[in-house]
C-alpha cells in the first residue's frame, strides 16, 4: 500500500509539472506557441526574451508556485518521502510535459520551488547569488548551473544523514544539468547567448 502511495504521488507530480503556464500565458495572451519562438523552448528564459518582463515575471512565479505545491502534496500524501518523490517528478514533468508531446522547459523555477521546501534558507540564498551573477554576466545558464551546484552541495549541510534528502537533491541537479547540455556545449565554446529581454 505504501508503495502505491508513492506510485500515486509521483503521478500526480508529474502531471502538475506537465502544466505549462509559459505555453498557456502566451497562447491566452499573445495567441501565440512559445515553442515557435525564439529557442522553442517552453520556459521562463524563453518568455522573457520573446515577449518582456511582465508574461516572463508571471511565468518565472508560476512555475515556481509549482514547484512548492507539488513538493507540498507530496509531504501531505506521503510524509517526506512523498515529499522527495514528488520534487523529483514535478520537474520531469515540467520538462517532459505529458500535454506537450514530452517538450518542455528546463526546470529551474519549478527545481527553485522545491528546494524552497526542501531547504528553505540556503535556497534563497543561492537563490538570491544566482540572480547577482545573472545580473552581473547577463547569462542566464551560468547563474541556473551554480545554482544546481550548489544546492547539491548544500544539501549535505543541511541534513547530514538525511541519505533520501541527498539523493534527490543530487538527482534534481543532474536533470537540471541534463537540460542544459547544450547550454554548458556553449558555455565551453564561449558561444553562450547572452539575456535580452523583449521590450513587447
Amino acid at each position: 500500500m505504501e508503495i502505491l502511495i508513492r506510485i500515486i504521488t509521483g503521478i500526480i507530480a508529474y502531471l502538475i509539472g506537465s502544466v505549462s503556464f509559459s505555453y498557456i500565458f502566451t497562447k491566452k495572451v499573445k495567441n501565440q506557441d512559445i515553442r515557435e519562438k525564439g529557442s522553442g523552448n517552453a520556459g521562463t528564459t524563453n518568455v522573457l526574451r520573446s515577449y518582456g518582463w511582465k508574461l516572463g515575471l508571471l511565468t518565472l512565479v508560476c512555475d515556481l508556485l509549482k514547484g512548492v505545491a507539488a513538493a507540498l502534496i507530496g509531504l501531505w500524501i506521503a510524509g517526506a518521502a512523498g515529499m522527495y518523490i514528488a520534487s523529483i517528478f514535478v520537474i520531469a514533468g515540467h520538462n517532459w510535459s505529458a500535454y506537450l508531446k514530452l517538450k518542455g522547459g528546463k526546470g529551474i523555477a519549478a527545481t527553485t520551488g522545491v528546494l524552497l521546501v526542501i531547504m528553505p534558507i540556503p535556497t534563497i540564498i543561492i537563490f538570491g547569488v544566482c540572480v547577482l551573477i545573472v545580473y552581473l554576466t547577463k547569462i542566464m545558464s551560468i547563474g541556473s548551473v551554480i545554482g544546481l551546484i550548489a544546492s547539491a552541495a548544500a544539501a549535505f549541510f543541511v541534513q547530514p544523514g538525511d541519505t533520501f534528502m541527498h539523493v534527490t537533491v543530487i538527482i534534481i541537479a543532474v536533470l537540471g544539468m541534463f537540460s542544459h547540455r547544450e547550454n554548458l556545449r556553449r558555455l565551453a565554446q564561449g558561444k553562450e547567448n547572452k539575456l535580452s529581454v523583449s521590450k513587447k
